[in-house]
């Protein structure tokens, strides 16, 4: 039995599964089918993210297991089983997946007009997805959510998208499918030579430092892609200037964080020597990404287009931080992708707000919306300046302790990671300015309403959330820290063998 005395995780990664079933044998008139499949999906989320905070409160933060173990029996001739857990590397992901997915539900509340039914089915199979990725202790399972995450996202581009929307959407599914076939031969090849895909027990498989520079490329060619890392990013624009606004909040504030979730999770623990010897490429992809990106995104005109370069940009400090294999890089890394995952998020609704009203994401089509919408610039604002790292917001602590985690091995790093911050704030306060300030000379714009009550029900626990984590970080940090000071000692001890080895 697991801490909560039942099979808390299955029930999280399932119960959505149970809403969408629900949803599809519903009967009725269009307008009627629309309105239930809204509330069911409503509730369900809401329902699996209450379950979810069981999570946050019977997590022992002092521990750097796996907690609310659930393991059984499916192929043990192969050594393949069921097996779900959460450490603290893992269990602030799935709450940050049960949080945005009613959040990204209401969103849509009056934004999706066709095919509601389904378009709410593919969001709360999207859900079990994300969580069961996050939760899977054995590797064939985390493939399978892993993989299975692409179809649902697919079909939220390509159906309810923009007009380039197929050709976003076949773009999106290809990029990321065809990087983790390379992958899927790393695990197959962990199996034969283990004879377990089980997590936990892989973590005690020594493997061989022959294998390790191929297997450490063959998960570099699928979480890279996921990440996004330049120069395998350039599915990212279009994935997001194409998607609902819904669709861009779960892909910015949870996919993109699978890439550096299975560099945590597999890259640094499996394959330390590998680590090592190829984190001068990933800080020089990362600089690189976190340089070219931002000033691609000066250069942008459609308001998610920029924001969705600013992703790469941010993700690149995350990537820093994690192959800075010490404490403050893995734990900034960590706090960035949280942040990150709230922050851009928002920004994305934030857009969203706007597009819902005008049908436009032209920064030039805007202008002097500070002075028809006040709560919506102010909003804006909190966001904009989370996103540039201003202290007492979330972005500010995960990107400081990156640096200082980056300064201990290379201040050339440390000082490109900075350098994105700088250019974060050139292009963050250029987008802000043009749509928010100066004179309102569209006459359309004038007849724009304020942020409406299911608007700020969507906003506030954002809000709640990049202040907390900006003004008392710890709670969030004490969930890291276990985990991470584990890791980096395995990683030192795997290291230590290695160099006696090779005297």
């Amino acid at each position: 039995m697991n801490a909560a005395g039942f099979p808390l995780l299955s029930l999280l990664t399932f119960l959505p599964l149970a809403g969408a079933a629900i949803i599809l044998f519903v009967r009725g008139e269009e307008a009627v089918v629309a309105r239930n499949a809204r509330w069911t999906a409503l509730w369900t989320s809401l329902l699996v993210f209450f379950l979810s905070l069981i999570l946050w409160v019977k997590f022992d933060t002092s521990s750097a297991g796996f907690q609310f173990e659930e393991k059984l029996s499916w192929l043990p001739e192969f050594g393949v089983g069921y097996h779900m857990g959460v450490d603290g590397i893992s269990v602030l992901f799935v709450l940050l997946s049960t949080a945005l997915t009613p959040l990204c539900i209401l969103a849509s509340w009056e934004a999706i007009e066709t095919r509601v039914r389904e378009y709410m089915v593919a969001f709360l199979i999207l859900e079990t997805m994300m969580v069961g990725m996050f939760a899977a202790l054995d590797f064939i399972i985390f493939y399978v959510f892993f993989e299975a995450v692409l179809i649902p996202m697919f079909l939220i581009i390509g159906v309810w998208g923009g007009p380039r929307r197929v050709y976003a959407a076949f773009k999106f599914f290809l990029y990321t499918l065809l990087g983790s076939v390379l992958m899927l031969l790393a695990i197959l090849y962990l199996w034969y030579n283990a004879g377990t895909t089980d997590i936990p027990e892989l973590f005690e498989y020594q493997v061989p430092r022959a294998a390790q520079t191929w297997i450490f490329f063959a998960f570099l060619a699928s979480f890279a892609v996921k990440v996004p890392m330049w120069p395998v990013h350039t599915w990212l624009p279009d994935a997001h200037v194409e998607a609902p606004t819904a669709g861009s909040v779960i892909l910015a504030g949870v996919l993109l964080k699978m890439g550096a979730y299975g560099f945590l999770r597999f890259s640094l623990p499996l394959l330390p020597e590998a680590s090592v010897q190829f984190a001068p490429l990933i800080f020089v992809l990362s600089v690189v990404a976190v340089v070219y990106t931002s000033l691609v995104a000066l250069a942008q005109e459609d308001m998610k287009k920029l924001i969705a370069y600013s992703s790469v940009a941010h993700m690149g400090i995350v990537t820093i931080g994690i192959f800075t294999i010490n404490a403050q890089g893995l734990s900034g890394a960590l706090f960035t992708m949280l942040a990150h995952g709230v922050v851009s998020g928002a920004l994305f609704l934030c857009v969203g707000v706007l597009y819902d009203r005008v049908h436009s994401r032209d920064i030039l089509r805007y202008g002097g919306v500070a002075k028809i919408m006040p709560s919506y610039a102010m909003v804006f604002m909190l966001f904009t300046m989370a996103s540039v790292g201003l202290p007492g917001t979330a972005n500010f602590v995960g990107e400081f302790l990156v640096i200082v985690g980056a300064w201990r091995i290379n201040p050339w790093v440390a000082f490109g990671g900075a350098l994105g911050m700088v250019l974060g704030a050139a292009y963050m306060l250029y987008l802000y300015r043009r749509v928010i300030f100066g004179k309102l000379t569209k006459p359309d714009l004038r007849a724009l309403l304020d942020l409406s009550p299911r608007e700020y029900a969507v906003f506030a626990p954002l809000i709640l959330l990049a202040l907390w984590m900006g003004v008392y970080p710890q709670p969030f940090l004490d969930f890291f820290e276990a985990s991470v000071a584990a890791l980096v000692q395995r990683h030192e001890a795997a290291m230590s063998v290695s160099r006696l080895a090779g005297m």
